[in-house]
């Protein structure tokens, strides 16, 4: 299949730290077209070769197991030609076109690696310069909006131009290896998914942990906060792969459908559950790493009466009947004391407890599926102490459930690799339906109205910590706790 790659933004931070390196890996083990062509695309002016320094600088930069390969190099960079052009003038796409894109018979995939404000007019230049043809796709990152109605508006501007089918929304957490591997240990094992509801499940707790503060973001983030910047999209899309019911197939359509259907059975939160489920937090200066770090009201740009929230905690539920009862715990923050994000499936105690003090112990089974920074797999089960004690006494032990370690390090892909990929393959299953989204922010923007009419304020929490102890006493109100930090 012959396909040409533009990627709008081409010598920007995202295209660089991300997409480049991930063409050149697929470029390696031979998942790319032979005859592909990767068109990086900005206003800026660069020359080829200072073009081709700067990405091999990011190389460079990268950690990888994979050793860089000189010869895969220059086979991977012949492919590279830098356009230094006006994506949203229609003159220049189409003297484009006439240059490097005539071939009407060669697929095209665009990747606006920019921000939402220009994706209307790059998509209208894309259609007056004649390349908006069947058998082109365009991808593009988040934010989609700020709310519904501001995503509405983005989504017309691309569907205007482009068919649905050939929309790609993109959500890196969705390429992660552990993600997809949580459908197989559902789908494709026997004994797991007969206990996968609210007769054996406990509870579900969902945690993207950052320590990094707003990074030099902090107007971005101001207009954001961490409900629109992370539960909207990301921790949402994990819930939806916890929470769906088996689809008919693995085609796009069936799973995004039993998607769609989680989403639709969030519950609203009123007042009460504002007051109580929810918690919003904000963080002052601290220590993380060792390095002491300032407040969020502290940071380059800021405005020191912000109440922006850095930190999130929800106890969410779905009405329907698997999980009907089941809280799934939802928290996300940044300057915490570690960087991590996972899914912990926690299992009901045993309905009656034959060996003494197990339920002092207070470790109950859990599923733990880490998505970053390293993706594994365990389950917390528990096991009797060897020994000859007559009480049998038992202990928490963990089984690896991760990739075979014969795997080589480094072997296994990024989810923008396996993202990239399905693009060109034409696949869209693991990228987010419009609906989607706008079910999403629907319930987004009624947590944000209740919560606004309430007047509720972030606590503080210091960098470093663990995040707001409001998060801690909401969880142990129902007689829980969060997973502790490995």
């Amino acid at each position: 299949m012959s396909c040409d790659l533009l990627i709008v933004g081409g010598e920007g931070d995202l295209a660089l730290r991300k997409l480049y390196p991930a063409l050149y890996s697929l470029w390696v083990v031979g998942c790319l077209p032979e005859d592909i062509r990767i068109f990086g695309m900005a206003r800026r002016h660069m020359t080829q070769d200072e073009f081709l320094s700067r990405v091999r600088e990011w190389f460079d930069k990268r950690k990888s197991a994979r050793e860089f390969e000189e010869q895969a190099w220059a086979g991977f960079s012949a492919r590279l030609t830098y356009c230094s052009l006006d994506a949203t003038d229609v003159a220049s796409l189409h003297t484009l076109r006439e240059e490097h894109l005539d071939d009407d018979g060669r697929d095209l995939v665009v990747y606006l690696a920019t921000p939402p404000g220009i994706f209307g007019p790059v998509c209208q230049a894309i259609h007056g310069a004649g390349l908006a043809r069947a058998n082109a796709r365009i991808v593009v990152e988040k934010p989609l909006g700020e709310d519904r109605a501001s995503f509405l508006e983005i989504n017309e501007q691309l569907t205007r131009v482009f068919e649905e089918r050939q929309v790609y929304r993109i959500d890196h957490y969705l390429g992660k290896e552990t993600v997809q591997n949580l459908l197989a240990l559902r789908f494709a094992n026997t004994f797991l998914e007969p206990l996968w509801n609210n007769k054996y499940i406990d509870n579900v707790q969902i945690t993207v942990a950052e320590s990094i503060g707003v990074s030099g973001r902090w107007s971005f983030y101001d207009d954001a906060g961490a409900l629109r910047d992370m539960v909207q999209n990301h921790l949402l899309q994990l819930v939806c792969l916890a929470a769906m019911e088996p689809p008919a197939h693995l085609e796009s359509t069936a799973v995004r459908n039993e998607k769609m259907k989680v989403l639709s059975s969030l519950r609203p939160l009123d007042a009460e559950t504002i007051r109580d489920d929810f918690v919003i937090g904000q963080y002052t200066a601290g220590n993380v790493d060792g390095e002491s770090v300032p407040g969020y009201c502290e940071e380059e740009g800021a405005e020191p009466k912000s109440d922006t929230e850095t930190f999130i905690a929800i106890k969410a539920h779905i009405d329907n009947w698997r999980w009907a009862g089941v809280p799934f715990y939802l928290r996300t923050g940044k300057r915490l004391r570690e960087r991590f994000s996972e899914i912990v499936v926690e299992f009901k105690q045993v309905p009656h407890a034959i060996f003494p003090d197990q339920y002092l112990l207070d470790a109950p089974n859990r599923l733990i599926i880490r998505v970053q920074p390293e993706e594994t797999i365990s389950l917390q089960l528990m096991n009797k102490v060897a020994g000859l004690d007559v009480k049998t006494p038992l202990r928490s032990v963990t089984m690896d459930l991760s990739f075979p370690e014969e795997n080589e390090p480094g072997s296994t892909p990024d989810a923008y690799q396996r993202l990239l990929l399905d693009v060109i393959r034409e696949n869209p299953t693991l990228f987010v339906r419009a609906d989607e989204v706008e079910e999403a922010w629907k319930w987004v923007d009624g947590i944000r109205e209740v919560w606004q009419s309430t007047r509720k304020r972030p606590e503080r929490y210091p960098a470093g910590s663990g995040g707001p102890t409001g998060a801690i006493e909401m969880v142990a109100r129902d007689g829980r706790r969060w997973r502790e930090y490995d």
